[in-house]
Order: C-alpha cells, then sequence, then structure tokens
C-alpha cells in the first residue's frame, strides 16, 4: 500500500537543514576555512580527517543506542529529537568561526557537528527503511528524502554565495547558513517528530554489540553495496570537495562558482523523477550502474573544457546532476533491502546499526576525498587562489574528473549483478511479516 504523499513531505522536511551538513560543508566549509580564514590546504584536511577518525567510534554506537532505546514515543522519534539542538548549535559555531579561528575550532566544532548530524542521520533514514516494506516504495520515500535534501542543498549553496563570504568579520554568507539551518533544524524536525507516527518494529529477539556486528559481517549484499557505496561515495567526494577550484583557477570564472553548483544541483531536483522511474523499469540497482555509466562517459571530458568556457561545463553540470538523483536515492532505498536480510536471519530489526554503517561510509567517503585531493595537490604546487603553472592546473583537472571516473567504474563492476531484487526481497519479507 503506498504512503500518502503528505506523510512523505512531512517526513522528509528536516532533510531541508540537515543538506547543508552533508555535500556543502564539503564544498564550502573548506574554501571558507582556507581562503578567508587563511588555513592551509593540508590543515583543513587533516582536520576534517580527524573529524571522520571520530566518526568511526561515534557512528556504530550511535546506530546501536538508536535502536535499543526504547522510550514511549519511539525509538526513531526520541532520538532524532535529542539530536536537534545539539546540531543546531554546532552548525553555528562552525559555520559563523571567530576571525582567529584554527585548525582547533575545525576540529572540535566539526567532531559535535558529527555527533549531532549522526544522531539525526540515522533514526531519519531508519524511520523512512521501517515506513514502507515493499521494493518498489521504499524507492519513493528515499526519493522524497533525496528530493528534499538536494532542495536544501540548493539553499545552503545560494545562501552564502548570495550574501558573500569575501571575509570573516560580520554577518557573511557562511554564518547565515548557520543561522538558518539551527532555526530550520529545530522548527521542521519537530514539526516531523509530532505528525509522522513510529513505525512498527519487527523485532522477535535482542542481541548484544557483538553479535549484531557479526550478523553483519555475514550479511553479503551488505557488504557487498556499502563497498560499491564508499566507493562511489569518494568518486562524487572529490569532484564536489575540488568543483570550487576547478571553475575558479581551472577555468578562471570565479564569479561563476556560485550559479554553476546551483545549475548542477538543480539538475539533480529534475533527475530524481528520471531514478525512480528507472529503478521500477530495470531494477534498483540496474537502473544506479546505468546512470553511473552515463556519469562516466560525460565527466571524462571535464579536464578537455577550455579555459573560460562556461557554457561546455555548464552542459556538462546538467548532464551528471541529473544522474545525481540515482546517487542519493537509490543506494538508500537498496540498503533497507539488505537490512531485510539481516532481519530474517537474526530475528532483531536494526536499522540504525545498518544507517549508523552508512552515515560514515559517507562522511568517511567524503572526508577522504578532501584528505586525498588536497595535500595530492598541494605536492603539485597547486595554492588556493593562487597563481598556478600548468602542471599544478593538469593536476587539478585529473583529479577532479578522471580519478573520480576510475572510481565509479569499480563501483559498477560491484552492483551491476547485484543478488537482491525485487523477487528475493518480497520473499525475505513474507518471512520477516509472517513471524514479526
Amino acid at each position: 500500500m503506498s504512503l500518502p504523499a503528505s506523510r512523505l513531505v512531512l517526513y522528509a522536511l528536516p532533510a531541508v537543514p540537515l543538506a547543508a551538513l552533508t555535500l556543502p560543508l564539503y564544498i564550502i566549509v573548506p574554501t571558507f576555512y582556507s581562503e578567508t580564514l587563511g588555513l592551509s590546504l593540508a590543515a583543513v584536511g587533516t582536520a576534517l580527517l580527524v573529524v571522520r577518525l571520530f566518526d568511526a567510534f561515534n557512528d556504530p554506537l550511535v546506530g546501536w543506542a538508536a535502536d535499543r532505546w526504547r522510550p514511549g514515543m519511539g525509538r526513531r522519534r526520541a532520538t532524532f529529537l535529542v539530536s536537534l539542538p545539539i546540531a543546531a548549535l554546532a552548525a553555528l559555531m562552525l559555520f559563523w568561526p571567530p576571525v582567529d579561528a584554527g585548525p582547533g575550532h575545525l576540529v572540535f566544532w566539526g567532531a559535535v557537528l558529527s555527533l549531532g548530524y549522526t544522531a539525526a542521520i540515522i533514526p531519519l533514514t531508519s524511520w523512512g527503511a521501517e515506513m514502507a516494506g515493499d521494493y518498489r516504495e521504499r524507492a519513493r520515500v528515499a526519493g522524497f528524502r533525496e528530493g528534499f535534501t538536494l532542495g536544501g542543498t540548493l539553499i545552503a549553496i545560494a545562501l552564502p554565495f548570495a550574501i558573500g563570504m569575501e571575509t570573516v568579520e560580520g554577518l557573511h554568507g557562511l554564518a547565515g547558513l548557520g543561522i538558518a539551518v539551527a532555526i530550520l533544524l529545530v522548527l521542521l524536525g519537530g514539526l516531523t517528530v509530532w505528525r509522522v507516527p513510529e513505525p512498527r518494529e519487527y523485532s522477535r529477539t535482542r542481541l548484544d554489540l557483538r553479535d549484531g556486528l557479526g550478523h553483519m559481517t555475514r550479511n553479503r549484499p551488505f557488504v557487498r553495496l556499502i563497498a560499491a557505496f564508499l566507493i562511489n561515495g569518494l568518486a562524487n567526494g572529490i569532484p564536489a570537495t575540488l568543483f570550487l577550484y576547478f571553475v575558479s583557477d581551472r577555468l578562471g570564472l570565479p564569479e561563476l562558482r556560485g550559479p554553476l553548483l546551483f545549475i548542477y544541483f538543480l539538475a539533480g531536483i529534475a533527475g530524481m523523477p528520471l531514478a525512480l522511474m528507472a529503478a521500477r523499469r530495470l531494477g534498483k540497482h540496474r537502473a544506479w550502474c546505468v546512470a553511473m555509466l552515463f556519469t562516466c562517459a560525460v565527466f571524462a571530458f571535464a579536464p578537455l573544457i577550455g579555459e573560460g568556457n562556461w557554457p561546455a561545463f555548464a552542459a556538462l553540470s546538467v548532464a551528471t546532476g541529473l544522474m545525481l538523483g540515482f546517487d542519493l536515492a537509490l543506494p538508500a532505498a537498496i540498503q533497507a533491502d539488505v537490512i531485510d536480510v539481516d532481519t530474517a536471519s537474526s530475528g532483531e530489526q536494526r536499522s540504525g546499526l545498518y544507517f549508523a554503517a552508512w552515515s560514515l561510509a559517507t562522511k568517511l567517503s567524503l572526508a577522504l576525498a578532501v584528505g586525498l585531493a588536497f595535500p595530492l595537490l598541494q605536492s603539485f604546487g597547486f595554492e588556493a587562489g593562487g597563481d598556478n603553472d600548468a602542471r599544478a592546473l593538469t593536476a587539478l583537472a585529473v583529479t577532479y574528473a578522471w580519478v573520480p571516473v576510475a572510481l565509479k567504474l569499480g563501483a559498477i563492476g560491484l552492483m551491476w549483478n547485484f543478488p537482491l531484487d525485487e523477487t528475493a526481497q518480497r520473499d525475505l519479507r513474507s518471512r520477516i511479516e509472517a513471524t514479526g
């Protein structure tokens, strides 16, 4: 049975402010801290990598706690509600740093923000996965959430550039974004907790953390999916991290950084219905692979675009942006299916722990993109906003485009013949619901 669209909208609303804590965080914050605050690229990359090491311990514990805590209002709603003030405060502090902020400020508030974001996104995604048991309906739930995520991403990109980020003093664009995120997290998140019911739980037993992790590592579809997701996330994270530098230094179009980024994510919203339609026709994993193949074919031409050729790069941004909805909605919907494998075998519905691994893979891929790309470019003599020679700009172009293409091909190899299709998932749900 299809869920009402009104319920899906209410469920997806918090994705708008949470969107500012994902890709924009790794696109805009490193640039602001390096160009405006004056920190080195290596220092910014190292600081964000330290935050991700914190995540390696933080995310599994939050996921485990989100599954085990069962207050009267429901485990998903309660954990999500607790996270909102933590994430709101950390976003404000990280996006509005003092003029003398150093790497320590970035590490501390980045870690607090990571904790708050994890405590929000794990119950929210688990909530969505448990709202529907049907193979296709799960894609619809994920599509609503990720569609709102893209809408929030557009706001998170437009607002800082509209206000300006040339100085760290006063109410600059990144500070304005921090204020907006803090307010919307509390308001929209509270509305979701108030109006969206807690999903039904199908647990028959309870496992300790060690046994739960054992079932997870033996869940072969999950291991295969998370590996592909991590590789593809790194492939997406590298150009996301380097986008502003590529447009400014390689293309020589710093004034078009905001508009081109906006076009990319706007195309992502337009591509979301394409992703859901392709998933219905081809199956979720095969539709995702086709989208990645298309992205590789288009993105391979990025280093060949000449300086100042903004129409060609805008066309490339639209073409790859249309595939963004596939990358956001379909893997998350497949993740809900691989959780069924564990629920059927272990007897406990532990979506929180699984989405903790998902969250960790997401953040690790983006942090690796910063931690690897920035020092690599620095080794070739690239300086943000500096006078870069041909060697440095070539290194920027190759790292921006051809390295991600190679990574995506690896992800496609893992997912093309993925074993969990609609028929297999329907059999799993029948077993779970018969015993739940």
